[in-house]
């Protein structure tokens, strides 16, 4: 009995030990230290397409050290630059983030940094002065121990950048054979109302008409000319790629009869039909 009990007491003691010298062997981070956020100019930054290529701000910060119990961590750190509305708190749905990697600086070009505020990003309006935050998160290259900089504030005036001319006149039309209207340009009542675009934003534009199948179409910017027209590059009547050019070819029309949704989108350059 004596010799079973000292059996079990030293199996109890040769797991403890295993135990204690697995937990000793463990790698901890015991945090870091906050990185610095310095920006090459904070004067107000007046974005234009004309400079598109041009350096528009540099951003370099320190490295958080993070620190394990080993010691410095000479593992990699992954950086995310956030960019908000000043007075949003980092809060805003619409807030930007930048992954950067491992490195300590970016340069921004003015067409990188002019696509963080468009309408599918912050939405700031183009040609108007707003104030953005910004600032630098670090992680470890798991994602954990997430450390925040110091915030810069900078005033930016971003432009309108288009794959595609908005309308000038903020109008469109489409005329066409794949329309009751047939390629009448000018388009009398009651085609200059039945398929008149609506204007959704200054480079959105949606069209919910009746098609009788088959057939082409153009869109028109100008009711009765035909040389500030846009038309399709490439695609089929479900969707594709259009430019403003006096042009061949149309826009083809659905195959079948019935009511669709035709959007064009001016950023991106793209179209989509959508049967309702």
């Amino acid at each position: 009995m004596k010799k079973i009990l000292s059996a079990i007491f030293v199996s109890s003691l040769l797991l403890l030990l295993v135990s204690c010298e697995k937990e000793e062997n463990k790698i901890y981070y015991e945090g870091g230290t906050a990185p610095m956020l310095t920006a090459s100019s904070t004067v107000p930054l007046v974005l234009t397409g004309a400079n598109a290529a041009n350096a528009a701000i540099k951003l370099s910060w320190t490295n958080p050290n993070y620190r394990t119990t080993t010691g410095i961590s000479s593992l990699d750190v992954n950086y995310t630059l956030q960019v908000d509305t000043t007075g949003s708190n980092f809060t805003n749905p619409r807030m930007q983030e930048v992954t950067i990697s491992k490195d300590l600086s970016k340069t921004f070009t003015v067409k990188e940094l002019n696509a963080l505020f468009g309408v599918t990003k912050l939405n700031l309006r183009d040609g108007m002065p707003h104030s953005v935050e910004l600032r630098l998160k670090s992680t470890t290259a798991s994602g954990a121990v997430p450390l925040y900089s110091n915030v810069i504030k900078i005033v930016v005036t971003p432009y309108l950048d288009v794959a595609v001319p908005i309308p000038t006149t903020g109008e469109l039309w489409a005329t066409g054979d794949a329309f009751s209207s047939g390629w009448a340009n000018p388009l009398g009542n009651p085609y200059d109302a039945s398929q008149k675009f609506t204007k959704i934003s200054n480079t959105l534009y949606e069209l919910v008409v009746t098609m009788p199948g088959g057939g082409n179409y153009k869109i028109l910017q100008d009711n009765g000319r035909w040389d500030t027209q846009y038309h399709m590059v490439s695609g089929d009547w479900q969707g594709g790629v259009f430019e403003k050019k006096d042009s061949d070819p149309g826009f083809p029309g659905p195959p079948t009869a019935g009511t669709y949704k035709i959007t064009v989108d001016f950023i991106t350059g793209k179209y989509t039909v959508v049967k309702q």
